[in-house]
């Protein structure tokens, strides 16, 4: 039976089957007795995205009442639901993400702390997922950047979208208005150059 620790683009945490190619997680929002969640979907602004593997170490899933190991298809899903890269295992992407923000959002010498405070905003409404108006068209959106239609999520990638499911990424053109999953300062950091890792079907979906 899969645990609830995989998550989509909309910041939902489900159940699945798929696997991913990211971890991460929001603080402790799960009891280790039963391995399930709390109520909670969060307990920390510092929305992180990890690496699989680090130094070696392994960690038995939700095992233990330390931060809850949450899953993502790639990191641009992270990016959408409002994660970050973690500045302690990936911290050369961190860096390059904060250095891309700061240029994108016109600020210097950010902490952590004050970027978490951002898209804190950014990623939550009233505890549900915020949407925002899309600041471009689809064909000018930065790759990487995710929007949603008709409760479906897309990625925009070359110029084109790509449904998003917990397997992977299919073509499928997006003609009516969307609405944008991605925190706009992330998107602003996308436009300065930071790039975020894409599952291998979309390679594959765009031909």
């Amino acid at each position: 039976m899969p645990l609830q620790n995989r998550i989509a683009p909309t910041g939902e945490i489900v159940a699945t089957e798929h696997r991913g190619t990211f971890t991460g997680n929001r603080g402790i929002i799960h009891d280790p007795a039963t391995r399930t969640l709390l109520n909670k979907r969060w307990s920390s602004p510092a929305w992180l995205t990890c690496v699989c593997e680090f130094r070696g170490r392994r960690r038995e899933v939700m095992s233990r009442r330390s931060w809850t190991e949450l899953f993502f298809l790639d990191e641009a899903t992270a990016f959408a639901a409002g994660h970050r890269p973690c500045f302690y295992c990936r911290r050369d992407d961190a860096n390059r993400f904060r250095a891309a923000w700061e240029t994108g959002n016109g600020v210097s010498d950010l902490s952590a702390k004050a970027m978490d405070a951002v898209l804190h905003v950014e990623r939550l409404d009233r505890g549900r997922k915020r949407l925002h108006e899309l600041p471009m068209s689809l064909a000018e959106l930065p790759d990487g950047t995710m929007v949603q239609l008709n409760g479906e999520s897309y990625l925009a990638a070359a110029g084109k979208t790509l449904r998003w499911s917990f397997a992977g990424y299919e073509r499928a053109d997006v003609t009516a208005p969307a609405m944008l999953l991605t925190p706009p300062s992330t998107v602003r950091a996308f436009q300065s150059g930071y790039r975020p890792v894409l599952h291998q079907s979309a390679a594959a979906a765009l031909g």
